[in-house]
């Protein structure tokens, strides 16, 4: 049975595929929905199989084809004041509301909704479909999958469309980012003899405030020809959670923080590690020379490289014939286009929706926003048929 794109998309937001959670009932749908056409897909599980990226071509096999990419994981709606259901698509006054419907599965949807447009229209230059988990915690579930898309030889696509919410802009730009677990350990002792023992938290904190250092010095730096462009125009350093500690008359014993860079292009990931890690051996020696059994504990979560502008990309090409859209724009936001691109692939981003709606409670697509996706897909087929 063939669904309409709002109507795919009501059957994807229903699903809650919140990062912690698994995804597998979404991509069960999938599957079954794609074999309804023919189409098979792939999948490629996690780890512990609690969730599966899914990937599917269309058409002949021949190079030369599209990918649409998106992501089927969403943020949490915890501690949100949400007026509506927010796993159920709610229309009012020209918006479609509910977790997903910006971010992104409405492009989801949109691209689905292509399928059984492509058979129809019997295309010539095949599409592909991959759908990732976790890029909302690190963009983790891509790379495999694209892995495993070049391992087993799927026909090499001329271009990669992320669709991410970009106001149906072409993006040719975004920064990239690294992310951290940072554990500090260290040495209980009673608060009124603090000199003799360390304080976890008191010593993250100074990482913490070298971070918020590192800020106001990039900041006031003139920002490089290629970083100009983004908002802001310089690397950030950034701490979003934090826990520790076990009584206020107490050193505490544990620190554990995320520490993340969101890395302009101009800008070299190796050399921001490298900072980093100067800057936690200089405080765990601080620290173990006041109890040598104190430490540092730090592994990296994700990487996510930038995308990079490409010098007469075939991807930007396309997407600008198809939106007629001249304009350069870049994100500060990371997807997974650094990712495709890292691995050969041409990538650029174009996706309906305003990023400020994201991960908000309320969070919405305009009606207007989701008819552009819709006709935009549509002189895609065309396109891939001609």
């Amino acid at each position: 049975m063939t669904l309409t794109a709002r109507e795919l998309m009501d059957r994807l937001v229903g699903f809650p595929t919140v990062s912690r959670d698994s995804n597998l009932e979404l991509i069960d749908f999938v599957e079954e929905y794609l074999n309804g056409f023919g189409v098979k897909a792939t999948r490629v599980p996690n780890e512990d199989g609690t969730k599966a990226a899914l990937y599917a071509h269309i058409g002949p096999q021949v190079d030369g084809g599209v990918v649409l990419s998106g992501h089927t994981d969403v943020v949490p709606v915890d501690g949100q004041a949400w007026d509506t259901d927010p796993f159920t698509v709610t229309e009012r006054q020209g918006r479609l509301y509910g977790r997903g419907t910006c971010d992104m599965k409405g492009f989801d949807a949109l691209a689905l909704s292509a399928v059984p447009l492509a058979l129809e229209r019997g295309i010539k230059r095949p599409l592909q479909i991959a759908l990732s988990y976790d890029e909302e915690v690190g963009c983790t579930g891509a790379p495999p999958m694209i892995d495993h898309m070049v391992s087993m030889g799927l026909p090499r696509a001329d271009t990669v469309l992320v669709g991410e919410p970009s106001m149906m802009k072409v993006v040719t730009g975004h920064k990239g980012s690294i992310g951290y677990n940072v554990h500090f350990h260290g040495f209980e002792v009673h608060s009124s003899l603090a000199p003799t023992g360390v304080s976890a938290i008191m010593m993250g904190a100074k990482l913490i405030n070298w971070a918020n250092e590192v800020n106001a010095e990039n900041a006031a730096k003139p920002p490089s020809e290629m970083a100009a462009e983004f908002f802001p125009p310089y690397t950030t350093l950034h701490v979003g959670t934090i826990s520790g500690g076990t009584a206020h008359n107490i050193t505490a014993k544990d620190c554990r923080f995320g520490f993340d860079f969101r890395i302009v292009p101009s800008d070299d990931i190796g050399d921001w590690h490298a900072r980093l890690m100067a800057k936690v051996a200089e405080l765990e020696a601080e620290m173990k020379a006041v109890r040598p059994e104190a430490g540092i504990s730090i592994s990296r979560k994700f990487h996510v490289p930038g995308l990079r502008p490409e010098q007469d990309g075939k991807a930007e090409s396309l997407v600008r014939k198809l939106t007629g859209e001249n304009a350069s724009n870049v994100v500060s936001y990371g997807t997974e286009a650094g990712q495709f691109q890292e691995r050969g692939y041409s990538a650029v981003i174009c996706g309906p929706g305003d990023i400020a709606q994201a991960h908000q409670p309320n969070e919405f697509i305009t009606i207007d926003q989701f008819q552009q996706g819709e006709a935009f897909i549509a002189r895609l087929v065309d396109m891939l048929a001609d």
